[in-house]
């Protein structure tokens, strides 16, 4: 009979959640860089896009945060995994910070011209969203910067998920120590 892998756990969700957010906010600004280049009404579609894509990625943040949490919490610590694994975190909280702060400003961005019952000009349509870009790249880096240091816990310290096995519980697996990559290298 056909059996369903175990459901992983929380914790071993990490590596799987955490490129939603990096794929969509690296697409977000694609569609506010062709809203600007649009005519007012014509680029308002992708002005709306580039917002569900935002909100969608923000929310895939807090979720891949919550997820690292719970695998950092099972991950045997020492040595420079420990610096490596902060900086991670804490990029991390930064760029949740950065990106929420993005999405309230592109929220108001959105609805400025109803507010103030403007019609929509280029100084809407154009010129605030290639400003927004200059701000939106800022975040772009703490973006980089934490999955950078993610990609270094992983690659070059060998911290990785822990994927249940039918039947039972996880334990948590030890994380393999710079000196125990040394002893591969020989």
């Amino acid at each position: 009979m056909f059996e369903l892998p175990p459901m992983p756990t929380w914790d071993s969700l990490h590596p799987l959640i955490v490129h939603f957010p990096i794929a969509l906010l690296f697409l977000s600004p694609i569609f506010i860089g062709i809203s600007a280049a649009l005519a007012p009404p014509k680029g308002r579609p992708f002005l709306i896009a580039a917002l569900i894509v935002l909100v969608l990625g923000t929310a895939s943040l807090f979720v891949a945060a919550s997820t690292g949490r719970a695998a950092g919490e099972l991950a045997e610590r020492g040595g420079p995994v420990d610096s490596v694994l902060a900086s991670h975190e804490d990029l991390a909280s930064e760029t949740k910070l950065i990106f929420s702060g993005l999405l309230t400003i592109l929220i108001a961005m959105f609805f400025l011209p109803r507010i103030l019952r403007r019609q929509e000009t280029r100084i809407f349509s154009t010129v605030l969203p290639l400003a927004y870009l200059v701000l939106y790249s800022v975040g772009i880096m703490f973006l980089v910067n934490a999955s950078h240091q993610g990609g270094r816990l992983v690659h070059e310290f060998g911290v990785h998920a822990i994927a249940p096995d039918a039947g039972s519980h996880p334990e948590p697996a030890p994380i393999a120590a710079a000196s125990a990559k040394e002893d591969n290298r020989d």
